[in-house]
């Protein structure tokens, strides 16, 4: 199985639903408005989802991997823990919580040499995202 890379699929994700949604948000905001009606939930749905992409785009934002001296050794680092721990799961079976716990860490961490690469693209698909849900909001 090929590594992912956890911007990459980052990525992949924001480009798929912005993509749906620049292409179905004048065909969803008149059901959405409707909705709201009869759930007004969906509005806090979308105010959520709004507050979120907001979280992630001040994530991204803070993540200033050019400024971290030797990143390409903690990567490397990383890359070892992510095999020898994908390789003792199966004798560690009542540690599946805690080797998935560190398993996350690992994939944050060594994805940070790409995310330089693809940072300003992920903030675009963010800001594109917000714009359209605002549309459905208003």
């Amino acid at each position: 199985m090929a590594d992912t890379n956890l911007y990459e699929d980052l990525k992949k994700a924001l480009a798929d639903f912005k993509s749906f949604l620049d292409t179905n948000v004048a065909t969803i905001k008149p059901a959405v408005q409707a909705l709201k009606a009869i759930i007004p939930q969906i509005g806090e749905l979308i105010d959520k989802l709004i507050d979120l992409m907001g979280q992630l785009k001040t994530e991204i934002q803070n993540l200033n991997v050019s400024a971290i001296p030797g990143l390409d050794k903690v990567s490397a680092f990383t890359t070892g823990v992510k095999t020898l721990l994908t390789t003792a799961e199966d004798l560690l079976p009542n540690q599946k919580s805690a080797i998935d716990d560190v398993l996350g860490v690992v994939n944050v961490v060594s994805a940070l040499p790409s995310l330089d690469a693809i940072k300003a693209e992920i903030l675009a698909l963010i800001d594109g995202i917000v714009a359209n849900l605002n549309t459905l909001k208003s």
